[in-house]
């Protein structure tokens, strides 16, 4: 007898679309707790097995981790980005910063070619914004503008496979930064990215992918080829 695929129930496909465009819209951000089974329940007026079915598919697809006794809570914004996470958590930082240099570098170089007004407004505001965050001391916060801002750069390249390929990398290269970083930020190794935004500003791509390409090591304490550095915060 042949193999046939078996029917899914629509309404938690239904179920499953609706909780996965709250995360992938921003509405329910990585990190945060979502809703409580009860209340997904009244929310969207379906039955309780059918909530759970859709949240344990999107547990099983990693963008929802499912913790006993705490909640359920956002660890990814797409099926990409969970896979790469469980698959890379555990990786040699140094390789990270290896892929990340490669990717990055590539993507400021083709910013400095490709990038708009629009792009330079974005870069100047994240930079910023990165600078306010270190300033005021929150290591949390710091973390989210340094990712925002080397996403905005990634961003002005105009690639979209190279976009949405950072993007499913975000939180494993944030969870990086945090581990790097600590808790408390240290004046001492605070690592500007003023030169990389006027090298994009002026259409230096050497500039650019050459400025992008070290951050990464500098974060790990060390340039490409191993030495020490005292820098931190990439």
């Amino acid at each position: 007898m042949p193999l046939t695929s078996p029917r899914r129930s629509a309404l938690v496909d239904q179920v499953i679309a609706q909780l996965r465009n709250q995360i992938t819209s921003g509405e329910w951000p990585v990190g945060a707790r979502i809703p409580t089974e009860p209340e997904l329940v009244e929310l969207l007026g379906v039955a309780r097995n059918t909530v759970r079915e859709a949240v344990r598919a999107l547990a099983h697809n990693g963008l929802l981790d499912i913790r006993q006794g705490s909640g359920t809570y956002v660890i990814a914004t797409s099926e990409l980005a969970g896979v790469m996470h469980r698959r890379f958590a555990g990786a040699e930082p140094r390789h990270i910063a290896e892929l990340r240099s490669t990717l990055e570098s590539s993507a400021a170089r083709l910013a400095a070619e490709r990038r708009t007004e629009r792009d330079l407004l974005q870069l100047d505001a994240l930079l910023a914004r990165r600078e306010e965050a270190w300033a005021g001391g929150d290591a949390e916060l710091f973390v989210a503008a340094d990712v925002s801002l080397h996403m905005a750069v990634v961003t002005a390249s105009h690639n979209d496979v190279l976009i949405e390929l950072y993007a499913d990398l975000g939180e494993l290269v944030a969870d990086w930064l945090r581990a790097d970083v600590g808790t408390e930020l240290d004046p001492a190794a605070h690592l500007d990215h003023a030169r990389l935004i006027e090298a994009i500003r002026r259409g230096d791509g050497d500039a650019a992918a050459s400025e992008a390409a070290g951050y990464p090591f500098t974060c790990l304490g060390e340039n490409a080829e191993g030495n020490p550095l005292t820098a931190a915060g990439g």
